[in-house]
């Protein structure tokens, strides 16, 4: 990966595809920019065809996909205390990839694997069907605006390709503080057939224990608002 790694490579629309993030982002410190310099090789994946996940990590091993992990401290502490576990990390922002990074070196991570790119985009394109345990996406951005909703990341389009890379009875687990938000996913993925609520009373679900908080979802506790998690399974 060339040390000035930039969003400018990162597909801007796949088939069917709005995209659901902008490129502008925070400041990247120098320390961040070495991370990525220096650490790429050991923790990124530079994808241009399709590829094997377990030779990616060298074991067959439980495989989680987590898209878009903000400053990627949560994800971080998963690795560490899931080390049965494998995690890749899809983020198109710099400064969170360069922080995630050095979290991993530090804590000499051996289950992560990082992805600079387009989520689906590596979906579509990359990752093998039925590869995946479980799939996390935390507090996806809500574009709250109505004439923004076609931006948000889950759409039905998006949930049928996570499906399909999803193992049966492997999980899709959102978070969300976006009340609308929430009931629009949770909408869309009672529709989908092949997904199967794990709330019995077919709402949202509790916050399971192999979640840390987010530094985000602390923001929102703060402010005083809920987090509404959704959960649902691939059907055998």
């Amino acid at each position: 990966m060339p040390p000035t790694l930039d969003n400018s490579h990162i597909p801007t629309h796949s088939i069917g595809h709005v995209k659901s993030f902008v490129r502008r982002e925070g400041r990247i410190t120098t320390g961040q920019e070495r991370a990525i310099k220096e650490l790429w090789q050991r923790f990124g994946v530079d994808i241009t065809s399709p590829f094997d996940p377990q030779r990616l990590f060298g074991r067959h091993a439980p495989l989680v996909l987590e898209i878009g992990f903000g400053d990627g401290e949560a994800l971080a502490t998963t690795c560490l205390t899931h080390p049965e576990m494998d995690f890749l990390g899809i983020e198109v922002h710099r400064p969170g990839l360069g922080h995630l990074l050095l979290r991993a070196f530090g804590m000499e991570l051996t289950n992560l694997r990082v992805i600079h790119c387009d989520a689906v985009e590596v979906l579509e394109r990359y990752l093998p069907d039925e590869s995946l345990d479980r799939v996390q996406i935390f507090f996806p951005d809500p574009w709250p605006k109505l004439r923004h909703h076609k931006r948000r990341l889950i759409q039905p389009t998006f949930v049928s390709a996570v499906t399909k890379k999803l193992k049966p009875h492997g999980q899709l687990h959102i978070a969300t503080d976006c009340d609308s938000y929430a009931y629009s996913i949770l909408a869309i993925l009672t529709a989908t057939t092949e997904l199967e609520n794990t709330a019995t009373d077919g709402g949202f679900a509790r916050g399971p224990a192999y979640r840390p908080m987010t530094k985000f979802e602390r923001r929102c506790k703060h402010a005083g608002r809920p987090v509404w998690e959704i959960r649902f399974a691939k059907c055998a």
